[in-house]
């Protein structure tokens, strides 16, 4: 009974690369392996393009959440400054009027200059 040779992974991982072939040439079952080796290496090779696309497509999947977030949060907190009265509903539950806030006002509610 033949025993299986077991030294292709330590002269693949440790040796150099003329070692591993001068082995590979004279051993048949570390030949089969390394064999082995390179049709998962071509498939590895076919694949990636594949991995690397779905890697940028989601990099842009999370660029299109940014902007979308920041046009949003932009848009709202726009709106919400530019109105007062949203504004001072939120801070303080009511619309300010002059009155509250110190102003002189006169019976109409204008702003009287003296």
């Amino acid at each position: 009974m033949n025993e299986k040779c077991s030294k292709y992974e330590s002269l693949f991982v440790f040796r150099s690369e003329e070692e591993l072939n001068e082995h590979i040439n004279t051993c048949e079952d570390c030949r089969l392996e390394h064999e082995k080796m390179l049709r998962v290496s071509e498939l590895i090779q076919e694949a990636k393009p594949y991995f690397k696309e779905q890697k940028r497509n989601w990099a842009k999947v999370k660029v299109a959440c940014a902007l979308f977030l920041l046009m949003v949060s932009g848009t709202t907190l726009g709106v919400i400054n530019l109105n007062t009265d949203v504004s001072d509903t939120l801070k303080y539950g009511t619309t300010l009027t002059y009155e509250d806030l110190g102003l002189p006002v006169d019976s109409y509610g204008l702003i009287s200059l003296e």
